[in-house]
């Protein structure tokens, strides 16, 4: 089974130079990687001083960034390359050693030949950037609010709102019957949400594979993310359309009690002006 790693890119550079170290690292040696810098024209080089092989693909910058779009041009060529399992691997996440061949087991087990497959990931402290190897394993402590099987084990999912994009893997023809990420979403958020209640609704499954490490490498983050509160109201808003419900809810009453919109459960409107959300 072919394998090719999809990970799509803007800035981040130490991040992606840890990740492709861990990939090189990965049991049964590296695996085919593709690269997609969303106008970064400095990941070829990033690349190249990580030692890696990867194939890099460059977009025209743009804003919002289109990550939807990123990651269906990665699919694509990592299908020219003839990859039979796409693992989707954000770029500021670190592959346990044993990632991606616990993945490629799991994808081989018959009950598993038409499902999502999702690892467990560890979020990492700012104290532990840069740890790698045997040091990264050792800070193994997967977010409780996914599950987490045993090693060799693969756990059925129900959830579907659950999936994470973050690190995740599908068999090709899996890929090409769900035709990728829906490209109406820009920017941060909802677009695996949406990739995942297509799988859903198109009677996919979704699993949960045990020892299918990953690593989230630390950087500043909000909580709510207000500096994405323009990209997420408006991929609600996309996501309401196309699937009657919301999604991201506990952002989008997090921004309500701040004021930032005006959310009821059927609603949702901007309450202040950009400018003023950038100050917070």
């Amino acid at each position: 089974m072919k394998i090719v790693v999809v990970t799509v890119v803007s800035g981040r550079h130490a991040h992606l130079a840890a990740q492709v170290r861990g990939l090189n690292g990965s049991t049964g040696g590296p695996v085919e990687h593709v690269v997609v810098s969303m106008g970064d024209t400095a990941i070829v080089d990033v690349l190249a001083r990580a030692g890696s092989t990867a194939t890099c693909i460059e977009m025209p910058q743009q804003h919002p960034l289109p990550l939807a779009r990123a990651r269906n041009l990665g699919a694509a060529a990592a299908l020219d390359r003839g990859g039979e399992l796409l693992v989707f691997l954000d770029v500021d996440c670190i592959p346990g050693p044993e990632m991606i061949e616990r993945y490629r087991c799991a994808a081989t087990l018959p009950d598993n030949e038409r499902a999502l497959l999702c690892g467990p990931v560890t979020y990492m402290k700012e104290k532990d950037l840069g740890a790698e190897g045997e040091s990264l394993t050792l800070l193994t402590a997967p977010h409780r609010a996914r599950p987490d099987p045993p090693a060799n084990t693969v756990e059925r999912g129900d959830n579907f709102d659950l999936f994470w994009s973050l690190s995740f893997a599908i068999g090709a023809a899996n890929w090409i019957e769900l035709g990728g990420f829906c490209e109406d979403y820009t920017g941060y958020g909802g677009e695996d949400t949406d990739f995942a209640a297509t799988a859903e609704a198109s009677g996919m499954g979704l699993r949960w594979v045990g020892g299918a490490h990953a690593y989230h490498q630390f950087h500043p983050v909000s909580d709510p993310p207000v500096e994405h509160l323009d990209d997420i109201v408006a991929n609600a808003r996309t996501f309401f359309d196309r699937w009657g419900r919301w999604p991201m809810i506990g952002w989008l009453d997090a921004f309500a009690a701040r004021g930032l919109v005006e959310f009821d459960g059927s609603e949702l409107r901007r309450s202040r002006p950009t400018s003023v959300d950038r100050r917070q």
